[in-house]
């Protein structure tokens, strides 16, 4: 097996992380996204807000590629994903792409160093030791390794669904809801480390969020209403985030 390890993990260059180019998705006579047009840049860190109905959920997974749109083009690191077959979408889901959801997705009978690792496993690659100590340092895991999903609170656990995310280097993390079903200390932890995330290391990071004070640690807050983006929020502060969200 290999080890990965930054020089193992190819790079795209240029400023376009994730770009959406007249993206549309319809569910029978339902259309969830309308023909959005939008670019995240590399190493920035975007929420992305809307009510109920208003798309985020097929944005996401459209954008990172869990889901086909139904006309245009979603581009990771400059690669069109629309061209590649379902084993290269996986592939690249898998070793460019983090993801963290609001539900931890921890494999019940792992302990907490195999499911952080896992993504590395199921691509036949072993973690770089100093890597993988880095990312349980930054989560704060490093005394709970060994123990079982069960054996841990919620926040330790959705701790290691971001340690998880991170583990592979990705170019960019979609994280949908992942404070949902935190306290408010906790979350705060959480929405820290995806902050360092693109701080430190240069990751992507694209946040869908209902909670204003989530998506104030954000560089710009992107707003959706009936599929379409309406509205960008550079520099948020919770007041106005809260401000632009009550208009949608």
């Amino acid at each position: 097996m290999m080890t990965m390890t930054a020089e193992a993990t190819v790079r795209a260059t240029g400023p376009e992380a994730v770009g959406l180019d007249s993206v549309t998705r319809t569910y029978g006579a339902v259309r969830a996204l309308d023909g959005i047009t939008w670019t995240f840049p590399r190493g920035g860190f975007t929420a992305v807000m809307g009510p109920s109905g208003s798309g985020k959920s097929t944005f996401l997974h459209c954008a990172s590629g869990l889901d086909r749109p139904s006309a245009g083009t979603v581009r990771i690191g400059g690669v069109d994903i629309g061209r590649l077959n379902e084993a290269k979408r996986t592939r690249l889901r898998r070793e460019r792409i983090g993801f963290v959801f609001q539900a931890f997705n921890l494999i019940p009978s792992m302990d907490v160093e195999r499911n952080i690792t896992l993504p590395l496993h199921l691509g036949g690659a072993e973690a770089d030791p100093a890597w993988l100590e880095e990312v349980v340092r930054r989560v704060g895991l490093a005394d709970r390794l060994r123990h079982r999903p069960s054996e841990l609170s919620g926040g330790q656990q959705q701790r290691a669904a971001l340690a998880r995310a991170l583990i592979t280097r990705p170019e960019v993390v979609f994280a949908d809801e992942p404070t949902g079903a935190l306290d408010p200390r906790t979350a705060r932890d959480v929405l820290r480390m995806l902050r360092e995330a693109a701080d430190l290391t240069g990751q992507t990071i694209v946040l869908v969020t209902h909670d204003p004070m989530a998506a104030a640690w954000a560089d710009s807050v992107v707003f959706l209403s009936r599929g379409r983006i309406v509205d960008e929020l550079a520099a948020p502060t919770v007041s106005a985030v809260m401000s632009r969200w009550e208009t949608l």
